[in-house]
């Protein structure tokens, strides 16, 4: 009866040692796909974040862009005014310099004429 009591023993050793084997085969595994899955998440929000600060990024490069261009236009126009504000006024001052010359002149050969 002793053999028979420490083969049933044995037997259940057995059973258990491969039960408890099975186990922790089936959690592994487990472990392994929410792993798969956690990491599947996290790329896809990474990417989506990426996505989010390419379009930030093109949409304030659009909006410096369309500032300095306007920016540009706004001190050419000024530039190109400022410049033919001051052509007019050295032709004004080089006209009215010309004729008081030109009075001038006029006035000192009249002198030297006894007129």
């Amino acid at each position: 009866m002793k053999i028979a009591r420490i083969s049933s023993v044995i037997l259940l050793a057995s059973l258990a040692i491969g039960a408890s084997a099975q186990d922790l085969k089936s959690d592994a595994a487990k472990a392994g796909t929410e792993t798969k899955k956690v990491t599947k998440d996290t790329g896809h929000v990474v990417a989506s974040g990426t996505r989010k600060a390419y379009h930030k990024t093109a949409d304030g490069t659009e909006k410096a862009y369309d500032k300095t261009a306007s920016g540009t236009k706004k001190a050419y126009h000024k530039t190109a005014s400022g410049t033919e504000k001051a052509a007019d006024a050295t032709a004004d001052a080089s006209k009215k310099a010309y004729h008081k010359t030109a009075d001038g002149t006029k006035k000192a050969v009249d002198k030297v004429d006894g007129k």
